[in-house]
């Protein structure tokens, strides 16, 4: 099994609007996240992005970074959710 103690998982979901991409991007940027594999659609005008990111080179700590992606979703519109992606695999493992 691949190493995913410094893997998240986020989730972006809410209406289409300009930059939602550049925002979320700029914010993981600027604090040291490194963007691994990532996945849009939009669907009847409905934004919904999921995001593998590296933690381990981050600036700052998890929940942190959670925190204040939560608060950059308020302020842009969407709903942002991060989870670990060992927590994300062991709860979704059939």
């Amino acid at each position: 099994m691949e190493n995913t103690v410094d893997k998240i998982i986020i989730t972006v979901v809410g209406k289409d609007t300009v930059g939602i991409i550049a925002r979320v991007c700029t914010y993981l940027y600027e604090n040291g996240v490194n963007v691994l594999d990532i996945s849009q659609t939009i669907v009847s005008g409905y934004f919904n992005m999921m995001m593998i990111v590296d933690m381990s080179k981050a600036q700052k700590s998890f929940l942190d970074c959670q925190k204040e992606l939560d608060a950059l979703g308020e302020d842009i519109g969407v709903s942002i959710k991060c989870q670990k992606a060992e927590i994300f695999e062991k709860m979704h493992r059939i």
